[in-house]
């Protein structure tokens, strides 16, 4: 569904991502693990074109994506969660929806949004940024959804989440992944939610993709050496 290969990028002068190539499979749905600073924002920037390739090569569905700039690559069927959010605060719950369906030329939410995040439903009318943290991380999922991407990407969807939500976002993603039959790439620390969630994982050190592991073989043993667990 999604293809990278050999893809190197930076800022200015400074190389961050070197060399990564990987794939994923339609309705995969695949983790890219890594400490703070080991390139996971940079290689999620560089996928949605909001930084310059450098070298190599991103395309979906065999479409090149290397010109396109981010809007264009959203039509071509990725969406994007960025870390922190970023939902808009000062508009309301389905007027953050209403914006995520601009590509799609269609003007009233998917009734399968409010099905996959009923919190929202109830909350509809109300200001973004009066949201708690996982609601406005289900709040920047269905804007994201609202695209009607092929391939969804997170980065650090867990980030300022209880951790009493942290199993209830994996199951979402699941519930997501069957209905919508989208591919997902998320970013991550939390090895749990990654355990719980991914069928296959990628461990970035460095800007180097360095190891690569299935969804059951994942264990803090084995991810000591790459995170703080």
């Amino acid at each position: 569904m999604l293809t990278v290969d050999s893809l190197s990028s930076g800022y200015g002068l400074s190389p961050i991502i070197h060399d990564c190539s990987f794939g994923v499979k339609p309705q995969e749905i695949l983790g890219v693990m890594g400490r703070n600073g080991m390139g996971k924002t940079t290689l999620f920037k560089t996928l949605m074109g909001m930084l310059p390739t450098w070298s190599g090569e991103v395309s979906i569905n065999d479409q090149s994506l290397d010109k396109r700039k981010p809007h264009e690559r959203v039509a071509s069927g990725i969406a994007y969660v960025p870390q922190g959010r970023h939902v808009f605060p000062t508009l309301t719950v389905e007027e953050n929806i209403l914006a995520g369906l601009e590509v799609t030329g269609r003007r009233e939410v998917p009734e399968d949004i409010y099905s996959l995040f009923p919190v929202l439903l109830e909350m509809r009318k109300r200001r973004a940024g009066n949201l708690s943290g996982g609601q406005q991380q289900q709040l920047a999922i269905a804007r994201a959804l609202a695209a009607d991407p092929k391939v969804l990407l997170l980065d650090e969807p867990t980030e300022g989440i209880q951790p009493s939500i942290i199993k209830e976002m994996a199951s979402s993603l699941k519930e997501i992944r069957d209905i919508r039959g989208v591919s997902i790439l998320f970013s991550e620390q939390v090895l749990s939610f990654s355990m719980a969630v991914a069928d296959r994982v990628l461990v970035i050190d460095r800007g180097y993709l360095v190891e690569e592991f299935s969804g059951s073989e994942l264990s803090e043993e084995k991810m000591a050496q790459y995170l703080s667990v």
